[in-house]
């Protein structure tokens, strides 16, 4: 071989090299680099403690997105009606308008009745099973399926705890006072009231509070009292009822386009999945550490009456609640599932709460 076709071989070679160490790094550094510039909604109005702002909040998990992934992700947030209606996150998630959305499962029960066993079930689990079907028993896995025909992934990203019954102008004596009412209540809860011949309303949380004080409705259940206090329902009805048979637990959901999430490099998908279970904690403790507070003042400086649902109304209410879920789920084979599903980890989780519980809970009898 010549002196110069080895001098050739040896340059290309050593160019080759030298492309080929360059390349390979060069890519993954790129890829490192992208920032992710995306748009969230909410059902939710701006100022909204816990659901917009505050510990646990949407605001909350897009700062703790954006100084985990070093910037790497950036979320502008708009309220609701900022951008889009304050319930058409499902639609717009889906269809790409935005990339995520802050709500709740239930209210997407037009898309699917199913997904609104991801929010709540009356009569249902509490926070720490529904916590513990969703993470660990198979309840997340169920979702995902749910959602999937639609292009979306779902987080548990948030949870109030347990309810109240609600907000009422008259007081609820008997089974028979909620029969003609009109109701803002969102969810399975509301199918069991139109059983009962309540006039079923869903409402965002900025319109409740005009709507009862119109007496366009005559009654209405948001959250528990922090946030309740906070829409100014106490100027609107003074009675206030306990407990929150229709949401024992009330699950926040961060929707997220599938197509986007898919894209993902995995260390800002686990950056997206952690911060979500971070704020569904966070949330939570903030309702436990806010509620008892606001209750009081809600008492002492307003005038409000609370009044505890007699065994007679709460045995009616679970023999409807039951009776509807059997003849909803029986309509749509995704429900059914579901239902089987939630309810059979709820037996089990039950058994095991309630020995591992009951002391507690009879220390505070």
């Amino acid at each position: 071989m010549s002196h110069e076709r080895r001098k050739f071989l040896k340059q290309g070679l050593a160019a080759a090299a030298a492309a080929g160490t360059l390349s390979a790094p060069a890519i993954v550094r790129a890829d490192s680099k992208k920032t992710y510039h995306l748009k969230m909604t909410s059902a939710y109005p701006p100022g909204s403690p816990f659901y917009t702002t505050g510990p646990g909040s949407a605001t909350d998990f897009i700062e703790r997105v954006e100084a985990m992934s070093g910037g790497r992700i950036k979320i502008k947030f708009f309220a609701a009606g900022a951008l889009i209606p304050a319930l058409g996150g499902f639609d717009a998630v889906r269809e790409g308008t935005v990339d995520m959305n802050w709500a709740n499962a239930y209210f997407w029960a037009g898309k699917s009745f199913a997904a609104q066993f991801f929010t709540n079930v009356p009569f249902g689990m509490d926070v720490l099973g529904t916590n513990a079907w969703l993470s660990q028993g198979g309840g997340q896995a169920l979702w995902d399926e749910l959602y999937a025909p639609f292009g979306l992934k779902a987080f548990a990203a948030g949870n109030t705890g347990m309810q109240m019954t609600g907000w009422f102008r008259k007081p609820i004596n008997s089974i028979d006072d909620f029969k003609g009412l009109r109701m803002r209540i969102p969810g399975l809860a509301g199918k069991v009231y139109e059983q009962l011949g309540v006039s079923v309303k869903l409402l965002p949380g900025g319109e409740i509070f005009p709507a009862l004080q119109r007496g366009v409705i005559d009654a209405a259940e948001f959250v528990g009292p922090y946030l309740d206090r906070k829409l100014g329902l106490m100027n609107a009805a003074k009675h206030y009822y306990t407990p929150g048979w229709h949401e024992p637990n009330n699950v926040t959901e961060l929707l997220v386009n599938k197509k986007l999430w898919d894209e993902m490099p995995k260390d800002l998908q686990s950056i997206i999945a952690n911060a979500a279970a971070a704020c569904n904690e966070i949330s939570f403790s903030w309702c436990n550490a806010n509620n008892a507070a606001a209750l009081k003042d809600l008492v002492d400086n307003h005038g409000v009456k609370v009044g505890h649902l007699s065994p007679e109304i709460i045995k009616r209410l679970r023999e409807v609640t039951f009776d509807t879920l059997a003849t909803l789920t029986a309509k749509e084979p995704e429900a059914k599932k579901i239902y089987d599903h939630y309810f059979g980890f709820k037996k089990q989780v039950d058994d095991w709460l309630t020995t591992s519980e009951a002391i507690v809970l009879a220390q505070n009898l």
